[in-house]
């Protein structure tokens, strides 16, 4: 991910292996971390078992919110294609009880059909 990208708020999928150690506190012992995004310093994370979204806060990133979501209270979700003078795709998800989206940019060289089938096989179990 470039300089660049981070700025215009795009995200891009990063190692496993690597958030798998980050979060090595928070994950069940079963669970496993199938595929991580970075967005800046946040990450969106799905792991066999939830969505985990991590969100790095203040200055140095010492303060950490990791907000936990159970594939079953997504309700919706939808995708964007980037487009030629518009170079962002982007995912939507829509839990029970929220009217608002949570909604997260990514760069035009992910495929964010992946990003959309991921999400889809554990929501649609």
């Amino acid at each position: 991910m470039s300089i660049f990208d981070g700025m215009m708020g795009n995200a891009s999928e990063i190692e496993v292996s690597k958030v798998e150690k980050e979060l090595k506190d928070l994950l069940t012992p079963t669970e496993k971390v199938e595929h991580a995004y970075k967005l800046i310093r946040d990450l969106l994370i799905f792991t066999n078992k939830r969505l985990i979204l991590v969100d790095k806060q203040g200055v140095t990133g010492k303060k950490v919110e990791y907000q936990s979501i159970p594939y079953k209270s997504v309700v919706h979700f939808s995708i964007e294609t980037a487009g030629t003078f518009d170079l962002d795709a982007e995912l939507k998800v829509w839990l029970s009880g929220s009217s608002t989206p949570i909604q997260k940019k990514f760069n035009k060289s992910l495929n964010i059909y992946k990003v959309q089938s991921v999400l889809a096989e554990y929501v649609l179990k």
